[in-house]
């Protein structure tokens, strides 16, 4: 198997467990609740957490496009674009 194929078949176990996780979060959400929670091998705790977020298109519309500009870098970043390619029928 390739080092692509590979990274595929992994990228497709991630999503696959990540379905899974937030199934059993949801589950133990609607079962537990919030609070401590123990396991066999675990302990869970489950709480509420407020967080800021800053909206992002409201700033851009009250700042003009020179001072967001003047403010904004610009850096490399290495891009792994993964697709699944089409089957051909035998």
């Amino acid at each position: 198997m390739s080092k692509i194929d590979r990274l595929g078949a992994i990228k497709a176990q991630i999503a696959d467990l990540a379905k899974q996780e937030k199934v059993l979060k949801d589950q133990i959400l609607e079962e537990l609740g919030h609070g401590k929670h123990e396991g066999n091998d675990y302990t869970l705790t489950v709480f509420t957490q407020e967080r800021q977020r800053l909206d992002l298109d409201a700033v851009r519309r009250k700042l003009s496009r020179q001072f967001i500009q003047a403010h904004t870098y610009w850096s490399d970043v290495v891009v792994f674009k993964l697709t699944a390619r089409q089957r051909r029928a035998a």
